[in-house]
């Protein structure tokens, strides 16, 4: 596995026509003072700009911000208490979670790095991968994350997609290779060139 500091959590959620699954990432953490964690505007262009990049790799249209699955997210974080539970809320949206990054853009691309791992021939959920599908599928529209710094000081960030992702069955339609030779062959050099120089350590490729 090509992110072996991660510890990676699996749930199944169950819609009326099909089985969905949801995965959640953490780190250790990270300096507590950024722009992309503390002002509202940084962090939207933050979580779009690195989610469609990703998404334009794999031929799925951009996602747009929605302010009722932001909102979602953050009565949901409400609700972790000073800790930080780090567990999926039931909603019925596509949801990723991700704790302990030095900034927005580091926790999405973490997200998006898992493709590295993920078999487009099988075109199946895996546990290491969920993340990555959530990201890039075609078939959601629109993103709404919320943030919350920790007791820990690690920054905690929760995201809903709608419509919501890895419905298995569908992987072969709704995740599609990438586009660029150069995704394919390295799937790591999004990840580093977005975040080149904020991890001290901790991450690889």
């Amino acid at each position: 596995m090509h992110l072996t500091p991660l510890l990676l959590l699996l749930l199944l959620l169950p819609v009326v026509s099909a089985q969905t699954v949801v995965t959640v990432t953490q780190d250790a953490p990270r300096p507590t003072s950024n722009p992309e964690w503390e002002t509202d505007d940084t962090f939207v262009n933050a979580v779009l700009n690195t989610t469609n990049a990703y998404r334009a790799q794999h031929n799925a249209s951009g996602l747009a911000w929605n302010r009722t699955l932001a909102a979602y997210a953050s009565a949901y974080l409400d609700t972790t208490g000073d800790d930080c539970l780090v567990a999926h809320s039931g909603s019925p949206y596509g949801e990723n979670l991700a704790k302990g990054y030095p900034d927005a853009t580091a926790s999405v691309a973490a997200l998006g790095d898992e493709r590295g791992g993920y078999s487009f021939d099988a075109a199946a959920y895996t546990e290491e991968t969920g993340h990555f599908t959530q990201l890039v599928w075609k078939n959601t529209t629109d993103v709404g994350c919320g943030r919350k710094l920790c007791a820990d000081d690690a920054w905690y960030i929760v995201c809903e997609y709608w419509p919501r992702g890895n419905v298995l069955g569908r992987f072969a339609d709704e995740v599609d290779r990438p586009e660029s030779p150069a995704a394919r062959t390295l799937p790591g050099v999004l990840f580093a060139l977005l975040v080149a120089g904020t991890f001290a350590c901790g991450m690889t490729a």
